[in-house]
């Protein structure tokens, strides 16, 4: 195992956002009560040797499955930062024909910004149908 390989600052700032309250982050994991499992916390190896056997590349991000829950091997992958932007505690989830996915994801499928969704929703209480089926640029049609 590399003396100070790219996993070892990994290691170090998931320790400080959940145990250093000086740690930039700390208020969004520490102090909401996110640890670090034991295996983890005490042992550097225990933490590479996971990640080399559940996927670690290079450009991938460490993230947690349950943004509410622990850093433990049962609760963590290795993903794209685009993915780990989809599993935010502030995204705004919609479900429409059955499949719930963020704001984002939807603005990916339907080519309609995620601004406009975004919008349409919030601001002008358009039902999760019409803003995802409504082209951009069109009005919905209100029945009378």
């Amino acid at each position: 195992m590399p003396k100070e390989h790219k996993l070892r600052p990994v290691w170090r700032g998931m320790k400080a956002r959940c145990y250093n309250p000086k740690a930039l982050k700390y208020r969004y994991y520490g102090a909401r009560g996110i640890m670090v499992c034991e295996e983890w916390k005490s042992s550097y190896r225990a933490f590479y040797e996971w990640a080399m056997n559940n996927g670690y590349a290079d450009g991938l991000t460490l993230d947690r499955i349950d943004v509410n829950g622990n850093y433990e091997p049962d609760n963590c992958r290795w993903v794209t930062i685009a993915e780990q932007n989809r599993n935010k505690r502030n995204n705004r989830r919609l479900t429409y024909g059955g499949e719930t996915k963020t704001v984002s994801e939807w603005s990916e499928i339907t080519g309609i910004p995620h601004a406009v969704i975004y919008c349409r929703i919030v601001t002008h209480k358009w039902s999760v149908e019409s803003a995802l089926t409504t082209p951009k640029g069109k009005r919905r049609r209100v029945s009378a």
